[in-house]
């Protein structure tokens, strides 16, 4: 299973994401390329345990039989999954900055490991294992890099 723990899937990460440009047209969905930059480092300082979220109510019911079925192996990331409110980037961020950020941030959480991983409980998902967040933030950044054709 791929993972952000594994030296050899971040590189990999780091280089797709280093193959964006401000040109890059997204596959599917609304968000614009610096958009998704910026959410997908949202999703990473959470991850981090640098900005715990809140569990709505509905999460309690099917968070963990969602998140068996994301973490499982062979399958992929829904095309147009809904999208948490707190994770919606509304304005039009600086393609540069978050580009940069995001890249810092996928570094950090590889270098900080096991140890450094957090122990707030996912949104959705619930309480999750320092494995399930590196297999879990690998698979969310493989969507939307794929979403945007790298």
């Amino acid at each position: 299973m791929h993972s952000l723990f594994n030296r050899t899937d971040v590189a990999l990460i780091l280089d797709r994401i280093g193959s964006l440009t401000p040109q890059s047209v997204r596959q599917w969905g609304k968000m614009t390329v610096s958009q998704m930059l910026a959410h997908c480092s949202l999703a990473l300082e959470v991850a981090c345990g640098k900005k715990p979220n809140p569990r709505p109510w509905l999460s309690y019911l099917f968070g963990p039989l969602i998140k068996k079925r994301i973490l499982d192996e062979h399958r992929g990331w829904p095309k147009n999954s809904p999208t948490d409110k707190d994770f919606v980037i509304l304005h039009e961020p600086d393609f540069a900055t978050e580009k940069n950020r995001l890249t810092a941030l996928v570094s950090q959480f590889f270098e900080g490991g096991r140890d450094k991983c957090t122990q707030y409980p996912h949104s959705f998902f619930g309480a999750m294992a320092p494995e399930e967040w590196a297999m879990f933030m690998y698979k969310h950044l493989d969507h939307h890099l794929r979403q945007f054709g790298v």
